[in-house]
């Protein structure tokens, strides 16, 4: 494990077991045919993967969060979704590289192992999508593009969250699932940050405050009913701002009727037909480079559900990309 040496993190390279779905004679049809793995020790240029999958496999930031656990199992459900989808992206190859895994309380170092994972990927051209665990996984994620931009001239980085809270509370004592986006804005005085479906009663003023303070962009619930103009100018005005775009997905933000199997479920959320008109939309612009899912939580969802949105949400990423 010689990619995190000094990170007290365990590391599983990817796969195919964590793949699986109807035979087909005919190549080319489903996921757990086509989809490669690997092992990010042992990786290799080869200029052959477009897209790199990564799972954060960790809950102590929810559990830290007082969430309900079991975050950490959503890796797993997502791949298991994912194998029996059709595929309908062509001259795309995805690798899974596998997950890193959080041991005890030591959340900081998983987020280490992620951010050094989404950084090497990066920087060979290859798309990552990181899939949790926990919304603390935003930081990691966050640190991972940095990272590989630092040489680059253009590195003004929008993060746009699908996601019913801010996560923008202040550290008290240890970083936890409700404090990623405080933690990036406050080391980082030039991102922009755009929050959609923003849900009032599940913020404190204090956060809409801090908000305000750190000139968060967001739109309530209320304003995600349909994609509308309004949206998309405000959407427009933020990308024109950056170089690129980090798009973050907390399943918590969708209506409990679709995601039921989260940390903080509420009936109050958007739709999936929402959310898939705003990310091929955000795909347009050419500017993502890095994407990831959190909070799924396979011990509450009803018939994989959940899970299953989250896999799809994942692959229309791909065919949008």
């Amino acid at each position: 494990m010689e990619f995190f040496k000094d990170l007290k993190v365990e590391y599983k390279a990817g796969t195919k077991n964590n793949y699986s779905g109807r035979e087909s004679k005919l190549e080319n049809q489903y996921w757990h045919q086509e989809i490669k793995v690997a092992n990010i020790n042992d990786f290799k240029v080869d200029n052959a993967t477009n897209i790199g999958l990564i799972g954060y496999v960790c809950d102590e930031g929810v559990k830290r969060n007082q969430g309900r656990i079991g975050a950490k199992k959503g890796p797993k459900s997502v791949r298991n979704k994912l194998g029996s989808l059709p595929i309908h992206f062509e001259n795309k190859t995805i690798t899974d590289f596998g997950n890193v895994i959080c041991v005890g309380t030591y959340l900081e170092d998983c987020q280490s192992a992620l951010s050094k994972t989404i950084c090497k990927l990066i920087s060979h051209n290859i798309l990552p999508i990181a899939i949790g665990g926990g919304h603390d996984i935003a930081y990691a994620s966050f640190n991972g593009i940095k990272k590989a931009l630092k040489s680059s001239t253009k590195n003004k980085i929008g993060i746009i969250n699908f996601d019913a809270h801010f996560d923008l509370r202040k550290v008290e004592t240890t970083p936890n699932s409700g404090t990623p986006f405080h933690q990036i804005l406050l080391e980082n005085k030039d991102v922009n940050y755009f929050a959609i479906g923003i849900q009032q009663q599940s913020n404190t003023k204090e956060l809409f405050e801090i908000a305000a303070k750190k000139n968060v962009s967001y739109v309530s619930n209320f304003e995600c009913e349909t994609f509308n103009d309004t949206l998309k100018n405000k959407l427009n005005t933020f990308i024109e701002k950056v170089d690129y775009l980090y798009i973050t997905i907390d399943l918590d933000g969708f209506s409990s009727a679709y995601a039921p199997g989260v940390s903080a479920p509420s009936p109050l959320g958007f739709s999936p037909n929402f959310a898939y008109q705003v990310l091929t939309f955000l795909f347009k612009s050419k500017k993502i480079i890095c994407c990831d899912i959190a909070e799924l939580n396979p011990d509450f969802d009803i018939d994989s559900s959940t899970a299953g949105l989250a896999a799809k949400l994942l692959d229309f990423m791909i065919l949008n990309t």
